[in-house]
């Protein structure tokens, strides 16, 4: 068997042994392997292997990969997981399936008219700064509620739920949990956090989507 897909089915294995030990029955979070700078060669062994969610976090790289992938392989779904800049959501709407990066108001107005445009409804996360963290985007977690109320009431968006990137420290538990909390709070069905280094950490605080690079697909070059 490839080295990926071993590398993938290792880390399901260590989810599942994980999610017993925490008693979490029914627990099976969601492995988006993320593939960017990865080319379609690389990748292809997890999608033969029948592998269904993948990220990219650049749309050119993503429609120049995918593209045709996604009409031979329709069962995938392709998550972008990094920054979207307005001028791109044409394009990432007639491709993607999931955008894990809402952070502003402009961004959410426009992809709901795209939607209407192309007539396609996405699902999508808002990501939270949850560090408050000046370097990063997101929006501060005491005006999540609000802006979910916007994006779900007035521009009729499918959001169905919260991503985070955590600082960079070693309190990431601290983030999940605030996540989970404010998850509830507005009573939401996911949570897209964890990744390569924190994903076992996040298994405790319900994620439901993983974002996993590295510990696939080894390291970028």
């Amino acid at each position: 068997m490839h080295k990926i897909v071993n590398n993938l089915l290792s880390i399901q294995n260590r989810i599942k042994l994980k999610s017993k030990e925490l008693n979490i029955l029914n627990y099976s979070p969601n492995i988006i392997a993320v593939s960017k700078t990865f080319s379609i060669d690389h990748i292809s062994p997890l999608i033969n292997h029948g592998h269904v969610h993948f990220g990219e976090n650049k749309v050119q790289e993503a429609l120049i990969k995918w593209e045709n992938i996604k009409q031979d392989f329709n069962k995938i779904k392709l998550h972008m997981v990094g920054k979207l800049q307005s001028n791109k959501v044409k394009h990432a709407i007639s491709l993607f399936d999931y955008i894990h990066s809402l952070d502003n108001l402009k961004l959410a107005e426009k992809i709901a008219q795209e939607e209407l445009k192309q007539n396609k409804k996405i699902k999508i996360f808002i990501q939270v700064n949850i560090g408050d963290e000046i370097q990063k985007s997101g929006i501060e977690a005491n005006k999540v509620e609000d802006f979910y109320r916007i994006c779900s009431k007035n521009l009729g968006l499918n959001i169905v739920g919260l991503m985070c990137l955590p600082p960079n420290n070693n309190n990431v538990e601290l983030y999940f949990s605030k996540m989970l909390n404010l998850r509830k709070k507005i009573n939401l069905k996911d949570l897209s956090m964890g990744m390569s280094e924190d994903y076992i950490k996040a298994i405790h605080y319900e994620a439901s989507y993983l974002r996993i690079g590295s510990k696939i697909f080894g390291d970028r070059s």
